[in-house]
């Protein structure tokens, strides 16, 4: 069972920025196309971003695009999400995943697993 681990989250106002981590120790993350998705209570968790394993582009949902960056940092072994001109609408839980990207189509973005670490707490409010 592939376990990452998020953090990152907290409070922030309206246009300001937070970076997410995403973590693992048990196995290396550049050997996976890794996925940040989202979910706020009460509806389905959607994805956000990919960040490939073999050539490491990139892919952002239209609601973050220009305003949410995904990153490796390979010897740290940790992929970030950088977010800026945050929106009240951003609130939610932050998950990444070992996923599968079909038609390299974000909005096809699939999990790897079958399992969901506990995520970390993005709001986003004055």
């Amino acid at each position: 069972q592939v376990q990452l681990v998020e953090s990152g989250g907290g409070l922030v106002q309206p246009g300001g920025s937070l970076r997410l981590s995403c973590t693992a120790s048990e196995f290396r993350l550049e050997r996976y196309a890794i996925g940040w998705f989202r979910q706020v209570p009460g509806k389905e968790r959607e994805g956000v971003s990919c960040i490939s394993a073999a050539d490491g582009s990139t892919f952002y949902v239209d609601s973050v695009k220009g305003r949410f960056a995904i990153s490796r940092d390979s010897a740290k072994n940790t992929v970030y999400l950088q977010m800026s001109s945050l929106k009240p609408e951003d609130t939610a839980v932050y998950y990444c995943a070992t996923v599968a990207l079909p038609h390299r189509d974000i909005y096809s973005m699939l999990p790897l697993e079958d399992y969901w670490g506990k995520g970390t707490l993005v709001t986003v409010s004055t």
